[in-house]
This record gives structure tokens, sequence and C-alpha cells, in this order.
């Protein structure tokens, strides 16, 4: 219920599980010191923010620097997030560009000149699915 509201009140929670509100509330605490729960975010819709290119960026590393330059790229406020990957590239990121030629300044003049980048192949996005 959480994962598709994180603003659902304990009350609604426990009506629907047939539980007791304090129930619901001692099981979302444990869930939070388990780590299970990471936190409570919102889900952005980057074209309503003015952001017409979304991609997600696959990039190649010197296996010695790859985890520096995850480092370094999750830094950049229009990476929205990067994951180390295992298969045809080290890393992958969803960046959000204002519109193509934004995105192509940024693979280029930015991404492109991090030592250890050894390749860039960007993907862009449609349409979100899920």
């Amino acid at each position: 219920m959480l994962e598709s509201d994180a603003r659902t009140p304990y009350v609604e929670m426990a009506r629907k599980l047939g539980i007791s509100e304090s129930s619901v509330r001692k099981r979302v605490r444990k869930l939070e010191n388990l780590g299970v729960i990471r936190k409570y975010t919102v889900d952005l819709n980057p074209e309503k923010l003015g952001y017409k290119a979304i991609a997600m960026v696959e990039v190649d590393t010197e296996p010695s620097k790859c985890l520096d330059i995850a480092k370094k790229l999750a830094e950049f406020d229009e990476v929205r997030r990067v994951y180390l990957a295992a298969g045809t590239h080290t890393l992958v990121m969803e960046v959000w560009a204002r519109d193509t030629t934004q995105l192509t300044k940024l693979i280029y003049t930015k991404y492109g000149k991090i030592d250890g980048v050894n390749k860039i192949v960007p993907t862009i996005v449609l349409t979100r699915i899920k």
C-alpha cells in the first residue's frame, strides 16, 4: 500500500488489512528499522517540470575507476539515478534534460570528459510504462 501511495494513513491501512492501527504502525516502523523501507519520496513527472529528453545512458569505464566515476556522475543534478551494472555496460544512469540539444552537450562535454569514461551509449526514453 505504501509503495503505491506513501501518504496512506495508518488508519486506512489497518481497515484494509483488518488489523489495529498500532499493529500497522509497529510493522511499518520495523520495516524502516530493517532498511526495507529506505525513504518516502514522490514520483515526479519530468515533462511537467520541463524535461523533454529523458535518457537511459549506459557508460563503459576503466574497471579501476568505475566506482569513482559512478559517484561523480551521481553528483550531477540532471542525473536522477546511477546503477552499477553487470552486462554489456559498466554503469547505467537515468538523465533528465530539457531537450536533445542539452542531452548531447551533457554527453559530449560533461560525461565524456570524465577521466576513465571509455564509451557512452544513450537511449532516449519514448514513454514510461511503469
